[in-house]
């Protein structure tokens, strides 16, 4: 079983090369002057660089969008991918603070866990404001998931090994947990994603994509977080990589697969124009892999990426042309280097 940490532990002579992911046993003491998980003090930064805030983003043209310019499948598609999108960042704000890190012994990566936490509830910010801007009656996507059960359906299957860690807090647990954050921030979010990335390309509903470009950006270095968790814990504590462990990591990326193609496939409805079923399975199933490959499994289902004009909706470069206002803007606190990780 794990144990919470100390918030004060004075008797401890932890050196800090004897610092563990968990299971360690730090005096609680934030000393950064040495830091022996490097790669989590470098995302620290770039997370810090990347600090922005929801009313940077102007929503004004999306009301006259959403009101005259959307049709009502696009409409109902845009209000179901935000409605999911409110969960999961909300479910996120929690689950880090009172369900992951207090069982993190390594002060570097305590930190980087209350920075991702901030940033979720950021993002919950910013999914109100994109509310306030569109809609007369904000409940009406804040309920949804009281009555859509499709909706509710993905939901608890999200939290479901959450509750586990919850529950029953073990190692193998914790590994799972580990993994159920990489399928949430890297396969779970991208069916809204590409569906309001999508409403941006046929020139709709812009302040939202520009939104979603921040909040994407920040999802990427949570990425980043549980990929390079799994890949030192594979390091350090290889004895909890059991075959059985990693035939059960295999059976959530496929069932994550199947329930987020759906979601993706219900909430389009076969009705938005660039975004078919085919397109949505094949590219979960390559955001899938991708994933897998991240932290050293195989394919589950060696397909290419079928929209990668999605990657340049996303990309924040440095004095690079807004493809949404034709104006240059210099995004230099954006940038990302995964080869630094």
């Amino acid at each position: 079983m794990l144990h919470r940490k100390k918030i004060y532990n004075p008797n401890t002579k932890e050196d800090v090369n004897e610092r563990q992911i968990f299971g360690g046993n730090p005096t609680g003491i934030f000393e950064l002057n040495k830091i022996k998980y490097q790669w989590a003090y470098n995302l620290w930064e770039v997370m810090l660089n990347n600090t922005w805030f929801p009313k940077e983003v102007d929503m004004t043209r999306d009301v006259t969008d959403y009101y005259k310019n959307l049709t009502e499948a696009e409409k109902t598609a845009y209000d179901k991918a935000l409605s999911q999108l409110i969960f999961m960042d909300s479910l996120q704000t929690n689950n880090l603070i009172d369900n992951i890190n207090p069982y993190i012994t390594s002060p570097e990566i305590n930190l980087i866990l209350v920075r991702q936490s901030f940033e979720e509830a950021l993002h919950s910010q910013s999914y109100a404001v994109m509310v306030d801007s569109i809609s007369q009656n904000t409940d009406e996507i804040y309920e949804l998931w009281r009555r859509d059960m499709m909706l509710k359906h993905k939901n608890d299957a999200i939290a479901k090994v959450y509750e586990e860690l919850s529950k029953e807090p073990t190692e193998t647990n914790f590994v799972k947990a580990c993994f159920a954050n990489q399928i949430l921030e890297g396969i779970y979010f991208y069916s809204g994603f590409t569906y309001i990335y999508t409403l941006a390309r046929s020139n709709k509903m812009l302040g939202s994509a520009q939104m979603i470009r921040f909040i994407q950006r920040d999802e990427l270095t949570h990425l980043t977080l549980f990929k390079n968790l799994i890949n030192t814990l594979k390091k350090e504590r290889a004895d909890l990589f059991t075959k059985e462990l990693i035939d059960e990591v295999y059976s959530m990326f496929e069932q994550a697969v199947e329930l987020e193609i759906a979601w993706g496939k219900y909430i389009t409805q076969g009705s938005i124009l660039g975004l078919t079923d085919a397109i949505i399975e094949q590219y979960i199933k390559y955001l899938a892999d991708d994933r897998l490959t991240s932290v050293g499994l195989e394919k589950l289902y060696n397909v290419s990426n079928p929209i990668k004009w999605v990657d340049d909706f996303s990309r924040f470069n440095d004095q690079k042309t807004n493809f949404f206002e034709g104006t240059v803007t210099n995004y230099s606190k954006g940038s990302l280097n995964f080869d630094d990780f």
